[in-house]
């Protein structure tokens, strides 16, 4: 029997209550002593003039999905970690809303935190997750990603 891969995908903005939901299943795992969090919000930016009001998403569902286990993977072997949760949005999020959420939990901070920054880093750079932003005057254009900001 094989089982079924839990998806990373939210459909619209991920809510506070699902975030503090799943740190909260955490708290049975008594071996856990620090948790980091990455959000990632939806800015107003404004380009030539236009303000940004929501970022469609859209991707390569599987292709995304494989690329995300794959990082999970890389991340648990270079990193001593107890747990590791990815969700992104996926279609529309306005803006001020989250798009992006992970949970790294080890048994000391310093693990947790140059995990974190590893695992974001290889997020951007190499999941096929594309954003359309979306202007106050209604038009768009792809958003393009810049890995190191």
């Amino acid at each position: 029997m094989t089982t079924k891969k839990k998806t990373v995908f939210i459909d619209g903005p991920i809510s506070t209550h699902f975030i503090a939901q799943t740190i909260a299943k955490h708290q049975t795992k008594t071996t856990i002593g620090a948790h980091q969090v990455f959000l990632g919000q939806v800015r107003a930016d404004t380009i030539k003039g236009k303000t940004v009001k929501a970022i469609d998403y859209s991707a390569y569902i599987e292709m995304a999905q494989q690329e995300l286990e794959a990082i999970k993977e890389k991340t648990f072997q270079k990193h001593n970690l107890t747990c590791l949760h990815i969700y992104h949005s996926i279609n529309l999020v306005p803006v001020g809303q989250l798009c992006l959420f992970v949970l790294v939990s080890s048994s000391h901070r310093k693990q947790a935190t140059q995990a974190l920054k590893f695992l974001i880093e290889e997020i951007k750079k190499k999941t096929p997750v594309f954003g359309k932003e979306i202007f106050d005057d209604h038009s768009h254009q792809w958003k393009t990603n810049n890995p190191t900001k």
